[in-house]
């Protein structure tokens, strides 16, 4: 069985979707050379049955607003010496901005450098989100 030791202070993201835990990662953009990062994937969950967990040691200033794209289930947890100081339940954000491309050829963003790719919850039950410009439908699950 492997240990991995609490943290004293930063950032806790659990409940994250069995398989999921990467791409969270991937999504924070960590600096995995210079903080203390560790991944658990797969790990027994009497809520989910199979959960990711990501521990990030000394970082506190993320932008979490769209990782409610990857796992709107996830919970955030701010450790401050050793201790929950704060728990954020992920939603998914009511507007995302240049985190999905456009895929319309027909669209603005397709034609016109530069501008931002906007995106608005359509419909929360099926994870859509409906280009600003043109209606296109993308799904939250393809970021």
């Amino acid at each position: 069985m492997v240990v991995i030791d609490s943290i004293a202070n930063g950032i806790v993201i659990d409940h994250i979707r069995a398989g999921y835990g990467m791409k969270v990662l991937e999504y924070l953009n960590i600096d995995t050379d210079s903080n203390t990062v560790a991944l658990i994937m797969n790990a027994v969950s009497e809520k989910h049955g199979r959960k990711d967990v990501v521990k990030l040691e000394n970082v506190t200033d993320l932008d979490l607003t769209a990782l409610g794209l990857v796992d709107h289930n996830a919970t955030v947890n701010v450790i401050e010496d050793h201790i929950i100081v704060r728990k954020i339940k992920l939603s998914l954000p009511e507007k995302v901005t240049n985190v999905f491309r456009c895929k319309n050829p027909r669209c603005v963003t397709s034609a016109e450098s530069g501008i931002p790719h906007i995106f608005h919850l359509a419909d929360a039950e099926a994870e859509e989100y409906r280009c600003e410009y043109c209606d296109e439908i993308v799904k939250a699950e393809d970021l």
